[in-house]
């Protein structure tokens, strides 16, 4: 993040803005919206700016910039094609600790406007650090036509309620809980419509019908998928929304990390290849003890919870203290590695049959079975299988499985760090070594891996 995103209270605030030209009047007319009072420096006014002075809106004086102009002045607004006022503007203020902007020279601002959308109270900004502002105009165009027009005045009614809300309520998760099923219920459908008074006394109704006890925790089991956050499901981002605390692994990437509310904790339980930081027991333990606190717990995991996520040992010690809880499915690494690799894991004229296995070492063995592994026409999609790769290999052409089987090893599938490599049942060992690739990885071997230089779509 270049830039901290922060809203100004400028209301009767004095802003400076230096230029009488058109940019001059759309950033007038931005000043003009937040309240501000607002002196113009500039020789000439466009014809916009000459009506707002004649009507007393904004303070013009006739002249052009002089030193020591923006003192006193709480925002400066630079906007003339003299580079070298606008550099000396742009100094002058940031010396006095003025917040200074200039536009289209990013290089000299202290602050950036962004692309805005307005629901007031409801504001939002969007920016591109100053590098690629019509990308930004974009998406602001993309989220208003997201956003109900009339998502302001259900702030309004919210604002209305606050204090008998918080009144009501002797915590602020309980008041939080309330709110969020208010702005996603039929309160806020009828305020959308225009139907104010009739919005709010639904509120009400509800908040009476509402008892001020402790909430009741819950535990949601998430799938976090294999890494491209927009391979998430629309369910576990609402969950990721809604948690109070969020228990994660290793496997969770960092873009579906951060789409989890801001104020929630998150706890990092990271498990990984012969380093269990938190041992399962102490993560089955710590899930029992928050859920019975009253928190609404997701514990999210790579990829899809069951599978060799150890999700169902999770939920029947939940079954076994009562506690409430919800499993939401997650793409599975195997799915989505092989997909942006262009592996189909069947495929008519390469494999019927697929079949999933863990290569995790115990005692310096992998124990697997290996006659029904080497059968023809399957692909074996093996997790877990970095440091045993070696012997899986050899035990695989032990039970006749050709040397000549093509393998994919694919690392940080699905992320930025998405990486195939490609060699042989027989050679697959010796080439992971040289290159080294980063965990967590995916193993696929079988003849549709033969399809990976056609099918490659990421590349």
């Amino acid at each position: 993040m270049n830039y901290l995103p922060l809203f100004h209270k400028l209301d009767h605030k004095k802003c400076l803005l230096i230029g009488g030209g058109s940019v001059a009047t759309r950033k007038a007319r931005l000043l003009l919206d937040a309240h501000a009072s607002i002196t113009v420096i500039a020789p000439a006014l466009s014809e916009e700016l000459t009506q707002l002075a004649s009507a007393s809106k904004i303070t013009h004086l006739k002249r052009v910039f002089e030193a020591n102009d923006t003192l006193n002045f709480s925002l400066v607004i630079c906007a003339t094609n003299d580079k070298q006022a606008n550099s000396e503007i742009s100094t002058e203020a940031q010396l006095n600790n003025i917040p200074v902007n200039v536009v289209d020279q990013p290089q000299l601002c202290s602050f950036i406007f962004p692309a805005i959308v307005d629901r007031a109270p409801i504001t939002i900004a969007i920016s591109s650090g100053g590098v690629a502002p019509v990308l930004s105009r974009l998406v602001r165009a993309k989220l208003e036509t997201l956003l109900p027009h009339a998502l302001g005045q259900l702030a309004s009614l919210a604002a209305e309620c606050r204090q008998t809300v918080k009144d009501h309520f002797s915590n602020s998760k309980q008041r939080r809980i309330f709110w969020e099923t208010i702005f996603n219920g039929p309160v806020a459908e009828l305020s959308y419509l225009g139907k104010h008074d009739e919005a709010k006394k639904q509120l009400l109704q509800h908040l009476h019908q509402t008892e001020d006890s402790p909430t009741i925790g819950k535990v949601y089991l998430v799938g976090g998928g294999p890494g491209d956050p927009e391979l998430l499901t629309l369910k576990a981002l609402r969950l990721l929304q809604l948690a109070d605390i969020i228990i994660y692994d290793r496997l969770v990437s960092a873009e579906v990390l951060n789409l989890a509310r801001r104020d929630a904790e998150r706890i990092y339980v990271g498990k990984q290849r012969s380093d269990h930081s938190v041992p399962q027991d102490d993560i089955n333990a710590l899930l029992i003890k928050l859920a019975k606190e009253g928190k609404r717990v997701v514990r999210l995991k790579g990829g899809d919870p069951f599978m060799f996520g150890r999700g169902g040992e999770e939920i029947e010690t939940l079954i076994d203290e009562n506690i409430s809880f919800e499993v939401v499915p997650g793409i599975t690494a195997a799915s989505g590695c092989a997909s942006y690799s262009g592996i189909p894991l069947t495929h008519r004229e390469h494999a019927q049959s697929c079949m999933f296995v863990t290569g995790h070492l115990k005692d310096n063995t992998v124990n697997l079975d290996w006659d029904q592994l080497a059968k023809p026409n399957q692909t074996i999609v093996i997790y877990m299988g970095l440091m045993g790769l070696r012997q899986i290999s050899e035990k695989l052409i032990e039970r006749n499985l050709a040397g000549n089987t093509p393998v994919a090893l694919i690392q940080k599938g699905t992320t930025a760090e998405h990486r195939v490599i490609i060699s042989d049942l027989l050679h697959i060992a010796n080439k992971v070594e040289e290159l080294k690739p980063k965990p967590p990885t995916l193993i696929i071997i079988g003849s549709v891996v033969s399809l990976h230089s056609k099918l490659n779509w990421t590349h």
